[in-house]
């Protein structure tokens, strides 16, 4: 494989596992984060502790656990097998289950501080005007939180760019395959290949400095209108 394949090969892999389980991540943290900051359940806040817990957790441990989940022999993962003939160790899908665990929580947390920024009245005079609650959180509570939410997924985008360890151990780490950059970059410097490790760095290094800017930015300027109010 010459140098041109092994930087646009597990940087197109790592796009892509980014863009699936930021997806997912966006999707199930939004409404999760929802449904905790609009609704008082019994439970509700060990919910949000163990939706947390890939914020604490060792990135292995994750792994591990969906490795019980989702393995040939798991709870999940047999029944995936023997129902639909899908298996998700060592493969992309894997991986990207692995990275949208794992971020997860900077949407999920992001999203729920935002809705609960939002002032409940603005939802309340939407009902009194006979908007169902889909119509609610779609023209309302959504609108009024979104910068909020985006900066969050930006953040989960670069999570999972940057993911490693569950990912290494769901997936694998196959050249072409499962590898994605930061297994690539982990290959190149076990091989004594410094410059294409410094080169894979770099390009993990900007992609994310560019991504946390740009969340820094969004939040700023909702604060700043937050005042000017």
């Amino acid at each position: 494989m010459d140098q041109t394949a092994r930087i646009l090969s597990p940087l197109c892999l790592t796009l892509k596992v980014a863009g699936v389980a930021t997806v997912f991540s966006f999707l199930t943290g939004v409404a999760v984060a929802f449904l905790l900051a609009r609704f008082k359940f019994r439970g509700r806040e060990w919910l949000d502790a163990v939706l947390s817990l890939p914020l604490v957790l060792p990135p292995t441990v994750l792994g591990y656990y969906l490795i019980v989940l989702v393995g040939r022999n798991g709870w999940i993962g047999r029944w995936l097998d023997e129902t639909f003939g899908v298996c998700l160790m060592f493969t992309w899908e894997g991986a990207a289950l692995a990275s949208a665990v794992v971020s997860l929580p900077l949407v999920f947390k992001s999203a729920r501080t935002a809705f609960e920024s939002v002032d409940s009245n603005f939802e309340k005079a939407a009902r009194t005007l006979g908007l169902p609650e889909a119509g609610v959180f779609i023209r309302v509570s959504f609108p009024l939180a979104w910068r909020g939410i985006l900066s969050g997924t930006m953040l989960a985008f670069a999570r999972a760019m940057g993911e490693f360890g569950a990912t290494l151990m769901v997936a694998g780490n196959l050249p072409g395959k499962t590898q994605t950059l930061s297994l690539a970059i982990y290959d190149a410097v076990q091989a004594g290949n410094d410059s294409l490790a410094l080169l894979l760095v770099g390009i993990t290094s900007v992609v994310c400095v560019v991504i946390l800017v740009s969340s820094g930015k969004i939040l700023r300027t909702d604060y700043l209108k937050e005042i000017e109010r």
